[in-house]
């Protein structure tokens, strides 16, 4: 048995909202990961001692990646990446009717992991500074985004 450790931010103007989250998993369902898709960043630890996931995972500092990520308005915006981000990502999906479009850093872990999550689609992963080009652009809700925001972390949560 695997425990993890994982904490999750949420921005929204000058608000940040911290959720975390710490507990057991079977050992082939345990992944440490990162993401930042901008308004939304989370992470997770996984470890194999007792009490080990009493410590929050590693605060990250810039690795030299860099990813496009979406906002409410445009998805040519520049996100530095950090930890173990060293891939760039990009998702759609559809929320309550509105359909979605995410950017942002990724690392190798949550790429390799396949999705069945029913709001989650299309999500492909790419190497290299900037790959994830800003030709896209999303109009969507703030409220929409930072749902499929959530369903993305608990997806990996979960997964």
């Amino acid at each position: 048995m695997w425990q993890w450790n994982s904490v999750h931010e949420f921005n929204k103007g000058d608000r940040i909202t911290t959720v975390k989250i710490k507990g057991c998993a079977l050992t082939n369902n345990c992944t440490t990961w990162s993401l930042n898709f901008g308004s939304a960043k989370g992470s997770s630890l996984c470890c194999d001692t007792d009490l080990c996931n009493g410590q929050n995972p590693p605060d990250s500092s810039f690795n030299g990646q860099k990813c496009y990520y979406c906002d409410e308005q445009s998805c040519s915006n520049i996100l530095s990446c950090s930890g173990s981000e060293d891939r760039c990502f990009e998702a759609t999906g559809s929320f309550g009717g509105h359909s979605m479009f995410v950017k942002g850093c990724v690392s190798k872990a949550i790429c390799n992991a396949t999705t069945s999550d029913p709001i989650v689609r299309d999500m492909s992963c790419c190497e290299g500074h900037l790959c994830n080009h800003p030709d896209s652009v999303a109009r969507k809700t703030t409220q929409s985004f930072l749902l499929l925001c959530c369903s993305l972390l608990s997806f990996v949560l979960l997964h």
